[in-house]
This record gives C-alpha cells, sequence and structure tokens, in this order.
C-alpha cells in the first residue's frame, strides 16, 4: 500500500505546517508563552515542516494576543532547533525596511528557520491604527502591497554571501563590490538600502503569501516561496494547483518552486482517522503539495493530531520520517534565496 501512495506522486512527499490560534477566547485565559512553547516542540517531534502565528485575527474582530508574532518567534528560536517559524506581519503596520530588517535578524537567530507570511488581504480597521484612518482601497492595497514586497525581497539580497569582511588588520568591514543599494523609489515607498543586518542564512527568508485572490496569483507565482491557500472542492482545487503551477513555470522557474498548501481548520468533533484520508486523498489527486493545518483555540489539539494523523501519513508513505537538512528552506525542498 505504502509503495503505491509513493508512486503516485512520483516519491513526492507532503509538506505539513501548523497555524496556531493563540488569541484569547471567552472564559479562557491567554496561553503563556511555556504552553505555547510545548505546542511548538511537539510539533517539531512531529516532523511538522513550520509553524504559523498569526498577528491579527482572520475575521478582523478584536482580539487580544499575549504576544507579538516576530517576538514570539525569537522567543521560540531559543527553544526549538528543526521547525520553521513564520510569523505574519502586516504591511500596513510596519515600514518595509524595518520589517526586512526583523526578519532577516530573526533569519540568524533560528539558524535560517524564519519566514515571513505577508497577506495580500487587508485587515478591516488596521489602518486607522496606523495613521490612515480612512483605509486603503483595494486597489491601492493591492499595489502598495506587491511593492511593499518586492522592497523587502530586494533588501534581503542587498549584501552578497561574502561581502562583509570583517578585516580588522586591513580596516575593511565589508567589500563594497558585493553591496548592492536598493535606492527604490515607487509609488508609495522610497528606500535606499542596504540593510544593516548580515545576509540571512537562507540567504532570503521563506516568503508565504496568503489571502489570495485570483488577480493575485500573478504575482504569488512570481515572487512566493509558499502560497497559503483555502479549501475548496476536488475539481477546482486541482485546477488551480495545475494553473499555479504553470504561472510558476512561466515566471522562468521550476513549477516545484513554489510550494501550495491548503488550509484546512480542525474542528472539536473532527474524526482523526476521517483526516488522515481527507488529506491523503487530496495531495494524491494533484490539488497541493501539502497542509496547513489551522488549529482550534485548545492548544492540545495538535497532540490528537501528532499522535494519529501523522503516523498514518507516514505509513502511507505520504509524509516524510525526518527534517530535511536545517533550515525552512531544505525542509520545503526550495532553492536558496533568490534562486529558483
Amino acid at each position: 500500500m505504502a509503495a503505491r501512495h509513493r508512486g503516485s506522486r512520483m516519491g513526492h512527499r507532503m509538506h505539513l505546517a501548523v497555524s496556531l490560534t493563540i488569541a484569547s477566547v471567552p472564559g479562557q485565559a491567554s496561553p503563556t508563552f511555556g504552553e505555547i512553547a510545548a505546542v511548538v516542540r511537539n510539533a517539531e517531534a512531529a516532523g511538522v515542516d513550520m509553524v504559523v502565528i498569526p498577528d491579527s485575527s482572520v475575521s478582523g474582530e478584536p482580539v487580544v494576543h499575549p504576544f507579538e508574532a516576530t517576538t514570539l518567534l525569537a522567543a521560540l528560536a531559543t527553544v526549538t532547533s528543526r521547525i520553521g517559524l513564520v510569523a505574519a506581519a502586516s504591511t500596513v503596520a510596519h515600514q518595509p525596511y524595518n520589517l526586512a530588517r526583523r526578519f532577516a535578524s530573526l533569519d540568524i537567530i533560528s539558524h535560517g528557520r524564519a519566514g515571513w507570511n505577508a497577506t495580500m488581504t487587508q485587515a478591516p480597521r488596521e489602518a486607522a491604527n496606523f495613521s490612515r484612518p480612512e483605509g486603503f482601497s483595494s486597489d491601492d492595497f493591492h499595489r502598495r502591497s506587491q511593492e511593499y514586497i518586492d522592497i523587502v525581497q530586494g533588501l534581503w539580497q542587498g549584501w552578497d554571501a561574502d561581502a562583509l569582511l570583517f578585516d580588522k588588520t586591513g580596516g575593511r568591514f565589508h567589500d563594497p563590490e558585493k553591496m548592492h543599494l536598493l535606492d527604490h523609489k515607487g509609488e508609495f515607498f522610497s528606500v535606499r538600502g542596504p540593510l544593516n543586518v548580515a545576509r540571512s542564512p537562507q540567504d532570503t527568508p521563506v516568503l508565504v503569501l496568503s489571502g489570495l485572490q485570483e488577480p493575485d496569483m500573478d504575482i504569488a507565482a512570481r515572487i512566493s516561496d509558499v502560497i497559503l491557500l483555502d479549501d475548496e472542492p476536488a475539481e477546482g482545487a486541482k485546477a488551480r494547483y495545475a494553473d499555479l503551477k504553470r504561472r510558476v513555470a512561466a515566471c522562468g522557474c521550476r513549477p516545484d518552486a513554489v510550494k501550495a498548501l491548503t488550509n484546512i481548520s480542525l474542528t472539536a468533533d473532527d474524526r482523526l482517522d476521517a483526516i488522515a484520508g481527507r488529506l491523503a486523498e487530496q495531495f494524491q489527486s494533484n490539488s497541493c503539495d501539502g497542509f496547513n493545518i489551522q488549529l482550534p483555540a485548545r492548544l492540545s489539539a495538535l497532540d490528537d493530531f501528532v499522535a494519529v494523523v501523522v503516523p498514518e501519513l507516514r505509513r502511507r508513505g505520504l509524509f516524510r520520517e525526518a527534517y530535511r537538512g536545517t533550515t525552512l528552506r531544505s525542509h520545503l525542498a526550495l532553492a536558496a534565496g533568490g534562486d529558483q
């Protein structure tokens, strides 16, 4: 049985991510750092590729998060060693230079396990907290987000891998020929660069895009490493997956240079054996490269998933036995940043 499953995707294995809901819920205290860390370590022990930490409510309703997402990731990096760590960070709430510097630093702290989850959906009321009470029109938000992401990726590539010399004897901090000014002047931003932190261990942190609409797919195919997609019926999901891979190839990249993960929400009454079968069927139908498991607020839900679902996926030959390498890019079988 396992051999048949392996052959149907030509040796490919599914990727698994976990999105943690850490916001307070009515009648319950916010999870502590120790509780969150225990969940992430449990996911790491199960071999999950990456954990995704949100920075706002998906519904736009006011919620209280116990920690800011990138700060939480920095702390989680010190108590884990293999699992990828992805934080959502808004293009409205941060300037691109500061965000690029923060994630480059997180990648260094985590030894190459950091990723940025950027959403193409404007959060209700968010802009009002950042001197834009009227928000952005939908068209302006999309154009601004694309420009923002291009700036961040450009800043991440501002230093060649061997640019920093730290030559005290010769008095040379860096090789000027291997430092690249961004010198961006666009519709919404003006950013000179370069970053004042070293190049990331992964060359660039992993870029995870979510909240995409059909008009966003071309830009996603061009710039993203991972795309989180909403679940949909089988035929539509297969067509969407094939279309995405065609778009990636049209950008001059290998079709597998971008990974498409389907969002799967677990509920308290889900039967775990049925979940394993559902994931296997969807993956075998060539509708995705894996799944982003969106856990309920009950953090212990992961215990059941890794105890039942992950072993069953391994029994079927669909999920790898151990991590590939040490970086998030290696877990996801992605090329170094900027080299697709």
